[in-house]
């Protein structure tokens, strides 16, 4: 099972690195915070980010244990540092950031399917963590709940500099080379120059197959070449109707140039991640033929979103009345609305 972090012992401490999706490959946060506590009481953590974000849970766990964590915790966002990832980075002492490197907080977003009760449900739950979310926020940046929450709604992206001035950020250091294939362009505000640098590095990446996916390389003092491979996709998993909030694209198809335990986790989740868009639109039976003929997910979410409109009724919101009302809205719309990613 591919793991989104590493911990590692150093002479002076130890190194944390998250460059990847946080909860992604089915690894939860409990193997982290596990790690975690295993350091000698008191032992200095760097803790290196570079991530799109993940699961909002899981980000909230790591949060408090490195909270509570004896020793100093100094925050290196070697990238990006955005959704999830960069509540997780609110937990540092110091938060360093690469002139070049930047950080995005916004609300919290999970999708929700049946009765009036279970959307109400999703809502206040949504609500509940968003003002965790703007406590931990507002702590480290010295701002008010209120401006905290705006900028959050906003999906507010902060260049390095912007982030110190804010005081999300403590101080500046030297750029550093740009070292993930993340779907930036998944999220509404997110900064051209940044989807361009993300897309030059996965260019780089792709031109060098020596360089071990998710390794990060060792280079002028710093954590510079993990190549990670990020698709676009919905960032919800739901399981017999349990529905968790979280920010994470879906897994992507088997890559022939993993290493074959590599390979065999993202087949391993991509198969996942079919049978849980299958189980959400209510049409498990069509799972089978997806895996079998080894269907990408942007097709099997075309293939259910047509299913589910031939086979459920218009929802209107008055009775239903004879012939096709003009304030109805077709099923397939509506779902394909939710599967929307808000970022």
């Amino acid at each position: 099972m591919a793991n989104w972090y590493a911990i590692r012992a150093r002479s002076s401490g130890a190194e944390v690195s998250i460059y990847d999706e946080i909860g992604a490959y089915g690894v939860s946060a409990k193997g982290f915070l596990a790690e975690l506590g295993a350091l000698p009481e008191g032992t200095p953590v760097d803790l290196r980010l570079n991530s799109p974000g993940g699961s909002v849970f899981d980000a909230v766990a790591i949060y408090n244990a490195l909270k509570r964590h004896a020793g100093p915790v100094t925050v290196w966002i070697d990238g990006i540092a955005a959704s999830a990832a960069s509540y997780i980075a609110m937990a540092g002492d110091e938060i360093v950031m690469p002139e070049n490197a930047f950080l995005m907080i916004h609300d919290p977003s999970g999708l929700a399917m049946g009765t009036a009760s279970d959307m109400r449900a999703m809502a206040e739950a949504l609500d509940k963590i968003a003002g965790s979310l703007v406590r931990g926020y507002a702590a480290k940046s010295g701002k008010p709940d209120d401006e905290v929450a705006a900028l959050m709604a906003a999906e507010t992206w902060f260049d390095a500099g912007d982030a110190v001035a804010a005081g999300f950020a403590d101080r500046l250091a030297e750029p550093v080379r740009m070292a993930a294939r993340f779907d930036i362009a998944r999220f509404r505000n997110a900064p051209p120059d940044l989807i361009e640098a993300v897309e030059v590095a996965g260019d780089e990446d792709d031109a060098c197959p020596e360089t071990e996916p998710g390794a990060v390389a060792e280079e002028d003092g710093g954590p510079t070449g993990g190549a990670i491979d990020d698709s676009p996709g919905d960032a919800t998993a739901a399981l017999d109707g349990h529905v968790e909030a979280t920010d994470m694209p879906d897994p992507t198809t088997p890559d022939a140039s993993l290493d074959p335990e590599a390979t065999r986790a993202s087949g391993i989740a991509h198969a996942r991640a079919i049978v849980d868009l299958c189980r959400l639109a209510g049409q498990v039976q069509m799972a089978g033929r997806f895996l079998e003929q080894d269907t990408n997910l942007d097709e099997v979410r075309i293939a259910l979103l047509a299913a589910k409109a031939e086979a459920e009724p218009e929802i209107a919101g008055h009775h239903a009345q004879p012939g096709r009302s003009s304030a109805a809205r077709p099923w397939g719309e509506i779902v394909a609305r939710t599967f929307k990613l808000k970022g």
